[in-house]
């Protein structure tokens, strides 16, 4: 067990990323957290799926932005080298084809901040995720 020596909490990983201290308020001050080399990222990608999705309720929800509609539509998160997206497994199997050129987990695709981001496509799995578990 590791123990975060800033807030004191303790995880399997060492060095594990997470959040210490409150849980950020809105997704604008989850952002403002970020290094500043993910905050044009995250923007892009929250604009990506507000603009598709504009009906969904913006929060925090474990400690990261989702779109819900009736339960979380879609997540996405900053790491150090890539950002996470969480439209769940799902969406993953049936956008699988694709994600070719990402690493994806169970519910989880990586976006490296090295490649540019598939706003078309993440538009189009927070639409799918609307309509898969949003009505």
């Amino acid at each position: 067990m590791w123990t975060c020596p800033k807030c004191g909490r303790a995880f399997k990983n060492t060095n594990q990323e997470h959040y210490c201290g409150a849980a950020p308020q809105s997704i604008a001050e989850y952002i403002a957290r970020q290094p500043e080399e993910a905050q044009n990222y995250l923007r892009q990608v929250d604009e990506a799926i507000h603009n598709a999705i504009p009906d969904a309720v913006q929060k925090i929800s474990w400690s990261m932005p989702a779109y819900w509609k009736k339960r979380n539509l879609i997540q996405f998160a900053a790491f150090k080298k890539h950002l996470g997206l969480y439209p769940g497994a799902e969406a993953v199997s049936a956008f699988a084809e694709r994600l070719q050129d990402y690493k994806t987990s169970k519910g989880a695709i990586q976006l490296p901040y090295t490649k540019p981001l598939p706003l078309d496509l993440i538009g189009e799995m927070a639409v799918w995720c609307r309509n898969q578990y949003g009505d």
